[in-house]
């Protein structure tokens, strides 16, 4: 279900969007209109042109005033463009307004996205979610829509079947989102059974985190050798894959590729997508992916530092991963960079360059969850020892006389079961 509907369009027939940036600060305009152009792509649309409005304060009509309404209303027709997107999120009466006054359809930012995550939803979960958060947007616009159909109709006697209409259509979007709510509960439920069974397993859980097009999907193809969409626009990668990760030494982990985050990430989409994102707040640590050869990389990395402390994963050790490396010319940038940062690396997930020493730190910051020991195991005991390899990594193993000798990092449960036949 798709309220502005861009993804429907045909491919041979992308619909021509004209964009309005309102972004305060001067310095972020190069970020935004790439960003918002990259949105637009996304979506199935093509630019038709480009308009610019700062403000210190929205106009509550129009949000822009009607001066720049009439510069956009013309830009807009002699560019034949099918809807005026603007980069910041309308109300209802906005909306009406300025499709009034610009004769053609407006689309704000949020519409934008949820556009974009309907198109891109491939699970039952991704679906609900995406469809949760389109009614939510929708439910306080719906009295715009039935004051302009009254307004068109006149309002002597349509005033009580108008309200009438609206509570209805109102009624059956409550009880639609109550609905999605339920569902999405079980779903959670689902979700939450098969993490407590990932729990009950030695290995640590890894979630990979950043901004939409950081290179997410390539780290976790990088690291798992499997085949997760990798696509530079936007929300390429919308529902959560869990691998789990063997590495050559025994090490093992599981590892979630969540959803990209992006500027301003419409609340209601947080909220909506929160099931997912739970993935993140279960981990035991964050794999922070950076796009390093970004002019913009420290507004990417504060947004998404952002939306983790909205989660409540803020407290979650992190390692930020300063990605792309293989396209910034100036090394001794990276170097300063890794130096300023604490638990960082410098990494191309596309060349594989920086992967030791990523792994390398990924086991430093989880070295808390395994503790080493030595124990000799009676063979009247050797199941114990037989089901260690299960519980953690193995560095000797010696059948001897008298046991079985173990040298083992383990997880503290399994060591405390070997624990009685530890040996200096």
């Amino acid at each position: 279900m798709s309220h502005s509907s861009l993804h429907q369009v045909q491919t041979d027939t992308k619909e021509k969007l004209y964009l309005v940036c309102v972004n305060a600060d001067d310095s972020a305009d190069a970020l935004v209109e790439a960003e918002l152009e990259g949105l637009v792509e996304a979506a199935g649309g093509e630019v038709a042109g480009w308009a610019r409005q700062r403000l210190d304060k929205p106009w509550k009509g129009t949000y822009i005033g009607s001066g720049k309404v009439e510069e956009v209303r013309e830009s807009a027709a002699e560019s034949q463009a099918d809807a005026v997107v603007f980069d910041c999120e309308l109300s209802g009466m906005q909306i009406r307004n300025l499709e009034e006054a610009l004769k053609v359809r407006v689309i704000d930012r949020t519409q934008l996205i949820l556009d974009i995550f309907a198109g891109r939803a491939r699970t039952r979960e991704g679906q609900l979610q995406v469809e949760l958060a389109q009614l939510t947007y929708m439910m306080p616009r719906l009295m715009s829509v039935y004051t302009k159909f009254e307004r068109q109709r006149g309002g002597i006697g349509m005033r009580g079947p108008g309200e009438t209409k609206l509570e209805s259509d109102r009624r059956m979007v409550r009880d639609r989102i109550s609905k999605l709510k339920s569902d999405i509960e079980d779903v959670k439920q689902h979700r939450f059974q098969q993490r407590a069974g990932r729990k009950q397993l030695p290995y640590p859980s890894l979630a990979i985190v950043g901004y939409t097009s950081a290179g997410k999907s390539t780290l976790m193809n990088r690291l798992c050798g499997t085949d997760v969409l990798v696509d530079a626009m936007p929300f390429a990668t919308l529902d959560p894959t869990t691998r789990k990760v063997d590495l050559d030494d025994g090490f093992s982990f599981f590892l979630t590729d969540t959803v990209g985050f992006i500027r301003e990430l419409p609340t209601m989409l947080v909220a909506a997508f929160r099931a997912t994102l739970e993935e993140t707040l279960e981990a035991d640590l964050l794999l922070h992916v950076v796009d390093a050869s970004h002019d913009d990389w420290e507004v990417q990395r504060d947004s998404v530092l952002e939306t983790i402390e909205e989660l409540g994963a803020g407290g979650i050790p992190t390692l930020t991963l300063f990605n792309k490396v293989d396209l910034v010319s100036d090394r001794s940038l990276l170097a300063q960079l890794i130096a300023e940062f604490p638990d960082s690396v410098a990494v191309s997930a596309k060349s594989g360059e920086g992967m030791d020493d990523m792994l390398a730190s990924v086991r430093k910051l989880l070295a808390g969850r395994f503790v080493r020991i030595k124990a000799l195991v009676p063979y009247s005991h050797a199941s114990l020892a037989e089901t260690a390899h299960s519980f953690g990594r193995i560095l000797v193993k010696e059948y001897r006389e008298d046991g079985i000798y173990l040298e083992a990092e383990l997880s503290a449960e399994h060591r405390g079961r070997l624990q009685v036949f530890e040996v200096a």
